[in-house]
């Protein structure tokens, strides 16, 4: 039995968009020992495979994180297999805010050196040993009280939805957003810090660290944004968040308020609605309207509209022996003029070559 997804990816999600099969998109991780992740990995592609599961799971020794997508008429079974497992035993569920049953359209299983890749190498550093964990009122209450707020999150999540007063980094990747806080939070050990991210993950890992690094009063809220959307609404709560969360999956996001604090790159027109370039030579992920979608083909640039009007083939032929993107994402640099700058002038580039 092979232990991965062999079908072109554009097959796969015709078939999903298809499929009428009704699907939970959940999100969950741990912080645990896992003395052979390459084993656990083939154990539970097999499993979850046989249940329907579609997502992205990533497996170190340091524990799991998940994002799956799972046949609602299997939940019972999933969460059963949980429960059985006791690396998975108890284990606190996301479930997603907004679901559209087309979260994912295959099953992926990675094994890596660590499920959130931080660029420490500290041998004394204590990944278990967190900050505390804030419930939405609590949070809530954090904010209205002066805490130093931080958006442990990269900057075109922010960019879309962030909670009111929240330090937002203009980082790119969360190792880079780690010593950029660091440093913004310099002289500020005594005071109240408050973390926050998509599901925790994150946090858990950056609450850690800034204790490691003598910090007195640590938090982090509990199930990050998509729990705190939960319990506003269940409780009756203010909600303190504006715009939407965005998702690392087909969706890219979940509206979390009804304000659009983002704008569309192209025309500037206000707009939320994160895309991937539909020329996947580029697939640059980027905020696009409804408008200029009509107007560019969902492509980034004119250059690369036109490289979506080439045949398949040549297409393809295009993107031989170049390096794609892959897991890495491929990003618009929000206030970065230099490097917008320089995907123009390639963007450019591209168009004068196409047209001689």
């Amino acid at each position: 039995m092979a232990l991965h997804n062999k079908i072109d990816k554009r097959v796969l999600k015709e078939m999903i968009a298809k499929d009428p099969t009704h699907r939970r998109t959940v999100s969950f991780y741990r912080y645990m020992n896992i003395k052979d992740p390459y084993a656990y990995r083939d154990q539970l592609y097999r499993d979850w495979e046989a249940m329907g599961c579609l997502g992205r799971i990533y497996l170190a020794n340091e524990g799991i994180n998940a994002q799956m997508n799972v046949p609602i008429q299997r939940w019972n079974d999933f969460l059963d297999y949980l429960n059985e497992d006791e690396k998975l035993r108890e284990m606190p569920l996301k479930i997603a805010v907004e679901d559209d049953d087309k979260s994912f359209y295959k099953l992926k299983i990675k094994v890596r050196k660590k499920i959130v890749a931080d660029g420490l190498d500290d041998s004394t550093f204590n990944p278990w040993d967190t900050g505390r964990h804030l419930s939405a009122k609590e949070f809530n209450e954090a904010l209205e009280n002066g805490a130093i707020v931080i958006d442990m999150r990269n900057h075109y999540e922010s960019e879309v939805g962030h909670f009111q007063g929240a330090v937002t980094p203009d980082a790119d990747t969360f190792r880079q957003e780690l010593k950029m806080v660091e440093e913004m939070l310099e002289g500020k050990e005594d005071q109240k810090i408050v973390m926050y991210c998509t599901g925790g993950i994150r946090c858990e890992k950056a609450s850690a660290y800034f204790k490691h690094k003598g910090f007195k009063d640590v938090n982090q809220l509990r199930g990050g944004i998509i729990e705190y959307a939960h319990q506003i609404e269940n409780e009756g709560l203010e909600n303190k968040y504006i715009g939407k969360n965005f998702v690392f999956d087909e969706r890219l996001g979940e509206r979390i308020s009804e304000e659009v604090i983002a704008h569309c790159h192209q025309c500037g027109a206000p707009c939320d609605d994160h895309t991937n370039c539909a020329n996947l030579e580029c697939h640059l992920l980027f905020i696009q309207c409804e408008e200029c979608e009509k107007k560019y083909d969902n492509c980034c640039s004119e250059a690369c509209q036109e490289v979506v009007h080439l045949p398949e083939e040549e297409q393809r032929e295009r993107r031989k022996g170049k390096r794609l993107h892959g897991d890495a994402r491929n990003v618009f640099r929000k206030g970065r003029f230099t490097e917008r700058m320089k995907h123009l002038g390639a963007c450019i580039e591209e168009s004068e070559s196409l047209s001689t």
